[in-house]
């Protein structure tokens, strides 16, 4: 019995920011609706533009949140999940051992895994007895591993990974333009409140708390989602930005990254008219993603071409032709190997200058090994 009271009351303290933010959303569309623009705004046509503009922020915000909340998180393929009794024998044996039985398993089974712990072997999560697909990560709270795992947000009581990523943003994106619009078009009946113009009745206070509220989150809303906007451009999730991954060549914390337009593309889709829609439109399937060296033919399409055609090229790449010269002493006889390289120039000499330059040249060849 009483390991299901605690399992009730862990539900309900994970519920609890849910709740209170969508407490604070359904009282601010009566606070904005009904105590601002139906009892505050005395004109008509002010008062319709402010609903007219109104309502589709706070559907889209809503609806963003909504599939924040409630979409699965992606879970690790069942190809991934070691055999129990492999499982177990891996626990028993060395770091070394391990790191073969995993090396092995993968191999066996295809798996496509390029990230790599610190001694070179596949990531292993020994909760759910599975090599961890690239990019994700073992979420204590949901008790699963995470495809593509950025965080655990308790005010979604969600992770946030390759499923719910784009609701994230979008959510975070359209709660900033939904404050924003609450806060300016409340700031003048703020302003005639807060000097007294507006009345003394208990129903205004809604206004002064409205915008209080809606500048609060707003300020706050600015970081969270510019910092997101950033690991989007950068295609880095939170855990990857304070520890790179692991591939075989090394820590990259870029490796990930096919440049700010493809990484865009690859959480937000190609279909543009999707892009600002909470629908999911992520390229992948979240367990193998394309990296900077696999991709690079990828990242130059939107530089165009980029081989010269007005001259060819001569050779073949492989050989090249060198300077027999001696480096060293090429200085002091520059008039001797501009001489050898343009031919006969003994037209433009005098007899003196043509004497000398033969004495400089026989010297030299009598430097030379062999000679």
């Amino acid at each position: 019995m009483a390991p299901a009271v605690i399992r009730i009351c862990c539900v309900a303290v994970r519920w609890t920011p849910v709740i209170f933010i969508s407490a604070i959303v359904v009282w601010s569309y009566y606070a904005y609706v009904v105590q601002m623009c139906f009892l505050t705004v005395e004109s008509i046509a002010e008062r319709v533009l402010y609903l007219l503009l109104f309502h589709p922020f706070i559907v889209m915000f809503a609806w963003s949140y909504a599939k924040t909340i409630f979409t699965p998180v992606g879970r690790v393929p069942k190809v991934f999940f070691l055999p129990s009794q492999l499982a177990d024998r891996l626990m028993r044996e060395s770091e070394e051992d391990q790191k073969n039985t995993l090396i092995e398993f993968a191999r066996n089974n295809n798996l496509p895994v390029q990230n790599r712990t610190h001694i070179g072997a596949p990531r292993y999560c020994e909760k759910c007895k599975c090599i961890k697909p690239d990019r994700s990560h073992h979420c204590s709270v949901c008790g699963t591993c995470v495809l593509k795992m950025d965080h655990h947000c308790p005010w979604v009581n969600n992770c946030v990974g390759f499923t719910t990523y784009k609701f994230f943003v979008m959510f975070l994106g359209y709660a900033l333009l939904y404050c924003l619009f609450v806060a300016v078009t409340s700031l003048k009946y703020f302003i005639q409140f807060w000097s007294g113009g507006v009345g003394n009745n208990m129903g205004k206070f809604h206004v002064l708390f409205l915008f209080f509220v809606a500048v609060m989150f707003a300020i706050s809303l600015i970081s969270l989602f510019g910092y997101h906007c950033y690991l989007t451009a950068k295609n880095r999730s939170t855990l990857e930005s304070f520890r790179s991954p692991i591939f075989q060549s090394g820590p990259d914390k870029n490796g990930f990254s096919l440049g700010k337009y493809n990484n865009f593309i690859e959480i937000f889709g190609e279909n543009k008219l999707m892009w600002f829609v909470p629908t999911f439109t992520s390229e992948g399937d979240g367990v193998t993603f394309p990296t900077r060296t696999a991709s690079s033919s990828l990242s130059y399409q939107t530089m165009g071409n980029t081989t010269p055609t007005a001259i060819p090229s001569a050779g073949d790449g492989v050989t090249f032709p060198t300077r027999t010269v001696d480096l060293d002493s090429d200085g002091l006889l520059a008039d001797r190997q501009r001489w050898m390289e343009e031919g006969e120039l003994d037209s433009h000499l005098n007899n003196g200058e043509l004497f000398i330059r033969n004495k400089l040249h026989k010297l030299w060849i009598k430097q030379i090994p062999g000679s």
